[in-house]
């Protein structure tokens, strides 16, 4: 019973914790867009791309919980936990830490520079290791 309950605990760990980060992300680099806007409007759909970057680890959660679903927890609960608690932590991280980067990258093309490319290159730094605990957990199945 107690490996029943902590697989399903992993699995939706896995699933919110990557929703979480995304929603801060997102928010942090919206947050960020909504005042550049009042700087320079004409940039609008380069800050709108930028914030909408940090949306992609809650996909990660979200596809590795559907590709666990449906396993049988009651034999391996405690290893479902761990791969759940992995892959929910190293999502909602990289989501948080790449909304700041792209918060960053935002408020430098308001202000005239030229660092979209950049911005999404430093952004997809931190997106790597949520790629690599969703393959992680892949690997493990």
């Amino acid at each position: 019973m107690l490996n029943l309950v902590l697989g399903y605990l992993g699995l939706g760990l896995m699933l919110a914790l990557a929703g979480v980060g995304s929603a801060i992300g997102t928010t942090i680099a919206g947050n960020a867009a909504e005042g550049a806007l009042k700087k320079n409007a004409e940039k609008s759909s380069s800050y709108m791309i930028l914030s909408a970057i940090p949306a992609s680890q809650g996909l990660y959660g979200f596809l590795a919980f559907i590709l666990w679903l449906g396993k049988d927890f009651a034999a391996d609960g405690l290893m479902y936990f761990g791969i759940g608690i992995s892959v929910g932590l190293t999502c909602m991280i990289s989501a948080i830490r790449q909304g700041q980067v792209c918060a960053n990258g935002i408020i430098g093309i308001s202000q005239g520079h030229n660092v979209m490319t950049n911005t999404m290159i430093y952004a997809a730094l931190p997106e790597f290791y949520a790629i690599l605990a969703l393959l992680g957990a892949i690997l493990i199945g």
